[in-house]
């Protein structure tokens, strides 16, 4: 076993699963795409289709020497007979024994070891990569479950594309040039059924194989889109039982069931009526050949070993042609989710970073809206022409009633869109000219909508900064009023404290203790510049009251941009922005606003517990939201 150990290592370590992956899109046609996912795995696709060469030549050899045996035994002696074919028994012998056992162990050991683990990995993993530098917007108009599953699926199947093109195509060319060979050199009668049926086949596939890979096609799609809806509902079980839409979601998920099932129908019936199609012209070459064997023979035209390898060969090709057609339905539903995967994996990326972008450089934090203008691709709305300074370590507050554009002004600081015109400034550097990793590592973000990743409570802190230590992540807990409630967790797993997993987006935790773990995580992270959106509106007054001073204090030297409906949380900012419809209405300090008369006046004096009221004469403006409804 430890020979076989090594030898397996070798195979297995030939090809990295983990390549490294430019900028670059894939492909968005057929080809060009397969060949981008599969150009490092070629020289192994090419080592074995020569050894299933070989293999096919060397069965066909076992057929000739099949023909020349049934000869032998009929006109010699045993005697005679060994003493004469003694050197081709033995080399035969070898060839059965040694020869093809070898060269099948080769052939399988670099299939198996090589390419069906490593390809699809390389794929997945490069694919990935190109995933999770998509757009914001990408994401928001499309099932993460859908996502995942045509991830997985399209990486499969341009593995069994490449493998099987190169598998039955190269075996198939060879073994059948080689059995109309082998047949015409004993009689070109006994070639002419085999060449009727190649015929025959290749009508029939060109018949039922493209019909194979629109149903594939279809069934790929329906299988993604049913697979997001089952997980849609399962992300959002919690909305599913408050708003008792158990029997909601099941017919949706149903509709989605309906639907694949539908295209797997289509699909099997064509595959019924292949295999009759199939088993008819297998009957009718077996027949030919047969008949001509017989007559042949008859005439004097072939020998007895003529007519054994005809009909060998016969039913050897009713296995294959049996195999080949399955190999070739699996080819044609790979083909068909491949076209289905490219459409989602190929696309490009709306954000990109330029060629050799450098990284951000904050050194102040100051930063400058000149003249920007973004609509969400509509013709007018969201935000327009706004020019902004906002001075290094400057604390600002934005105040606006809801689509007045608040969140959209820091998500496009953070270039998660990218601007329709003008420019945004970080220290005088545009950031559309810098990397989109550096510029985020730079700005420490805290929403309203705190989802968790399904780890560790101290995975999900550190991932403000990946090399903290378990005392600093404590010490970001304990000045996130934290550190207590983290203590007293424990999952289903029996992992307690800072090891607990917290569940999807941290579905084990309550809204407040989410956000505490995030506001933790901004404590870790330390960057120059803060976003606030809502940040202490999932806590309790007690728990906001007990961590003020400490945001105070992450505060201090740094710019911060402060998104709050509850005025009082950020009144005592150095400077308010009033913003209305897409653009900034007012400004100054609290002071000022709340005695001028203006929109932030009446809306501090429509606050009630610190919260703005849901006024009848706002229930207009809530139409005009900081996204379009799809991107909310």
């Amino acid at each position: 076993m430890r020979t076989f150990d090594r030898l397996f290592d070798f195979f297995e370590s030939r090809v990295e699963p983990f390549p490294n992956e430019s900028n670059v899109a894939p492909p968005s046609s057929f080809w060009p795409f397969l060949w981008y996912y599969s150009k490092p795995m070629w020289p192994w696709l090419l080592t074995m289709a020569l050894f299933v060469a070989v293999i096919a030549a060397l069965e066909i050899t076992l057929f000739a020497f099949l023909g020349s045996l049934v000869d032998w035994l009929g006109d010699r002696s045993p005697a005679a007979f060994f003493e004469q074919e003694k050197t081709k028994l033995i080399g035969m012998g070898l060839l059965v024994l040694v020869l093809l056992p070898a060269v099948g162990l080769v052939a399988s050991t670099i299939l198996h070891q090589t390419i069906l683990g490593n390809f699809p990995m390389a794929i997945r993993w490069r694919a990935h990569l190109h995933m999770m530098g998509q757009s914001f917007s990408f994401y928001q108009d499309e099932f993460a479950g859908r996502i995942a599953t045509k991830l997985m699926q399209t990486s499969l199947a341009v593995r069994e594309t490449v493998t099987k093109l190169m598998d039955v195509m190269v075996y198939v060319v060879v073994y059948f040039v080689g059995a109309l060979v082998l047949t015409a050199s004993f009689d070109i009668w006994l070639m002419l059924p085999f060449l009727f049926w190649s015929g025959l086949y290749a009508a029939l596939l060109s018949y039922f194989m493209p019909r194979l890979k629109e149903t594939s096609r279809a069934q790929a799609d329906s299988r993604s889109e049913m697979t997001g809806r089952v997980v849609d509902s399962y992300t959002n079980i919690v909305t599913v039982k408050l708003f008792a839409h158990a029997g909601h979601e099941a017919e949706y998920a149903r509709n989605g069931m309906h639907r694949f099932l539908g295209t797997v129908h289509a699909q099997m019936r064509l595959v019924t009526l292949l295999n009759f199609c199939l088993s008819l012209l297998n009957g009718l070459l077996l027949f030919s050949v047969a008949a001509a064997g017989v007559w042949l023979w008859a005439s004097g035209a072939a020998s007895v070993g003529a007519m054994a390898v005809g009909i060998g060969l016969v039913l050897r090709l009713q296995g294959m042609s049996q195999w080949i057609m399955w190999e070739l339905a699996g080819l044609f539903e790979s083909v068909g989710v491949v076209f289905d995967g490219i459409q989602m994996i190929s696309q490009r990326r709306e954000v990109q970073d330029k060629p050799n972008a450098p990284a951000l450089n904050v050194t102040k934090g100051a930063i400058n809206f000149d003249n920007v203008k973004f609509h969400y691709d509509k013709e007018e709305g969201v935000l327009d022409n706004i020019n902004l300074s906002i001075a290094g370590g400057e604390k600002i507050g934005l105040v606006g009633r809801s689509g007045a554009g608040k969140t959209t002004l820091t998500n496009l600081l953070l270039r998660l869109f990218d601007i329709e015109h003008g420019r945004i400034l970080l220290d005088g550097q545009n950031i559309q000219d810098v990397t989109q990793e550096t510029l985020r590592q730079s700005i420490g973000v805290v929403t309203q909508d705190t989802s968790l990743l399904h780890r560790s409570v101290m995975e999900n802190i550190a991932y403000g900064r990946s090399n903290a230590t378990l005392d600093e992540v404590i010490a970001a807990a304990k000045r996130a009023d934290a550190h207590e409630f983290i203590l007293g967790l424990e999952d289903p797993s029996g992992r307690t404290g800072y090891d607990a997993h917290v569940g999807e987006r941290g579905v084990k935790l309550s809204g407040g203790q989410r956000q505490r773990v995030a506001i933790a995580r901004m404590f870790l992270k330390d960057a120059p510049i803060l976003v606030l959106d809502e940040a202490t509106s999932a806590l309790d007054s007690e728990v906001e009251a007990a961590i003020q001073d400490n945001l105070a204090a992450l505060m201090e030297g740094k710019t911060v941009i402060a998104i709050a409906h509850r005025l009082s949380t950020i009144a005592a900012m150095d400077r308010l922005l009033v913003m209305d419809a897409g653009t900034i209405v007012e400004q100054g300090n609290h002071q000022e606003l709340s005695s001028s008369g203006g929109l932030y006046a009446q809306l501090w004096q429509r606050q009630s517990g610190g919260f703005l009221n849901s006024h009848a004469d706002e229930a207009s403006d809530d139409a005009i939201d900081d996204t379009t409804p799809a991107k909310a």
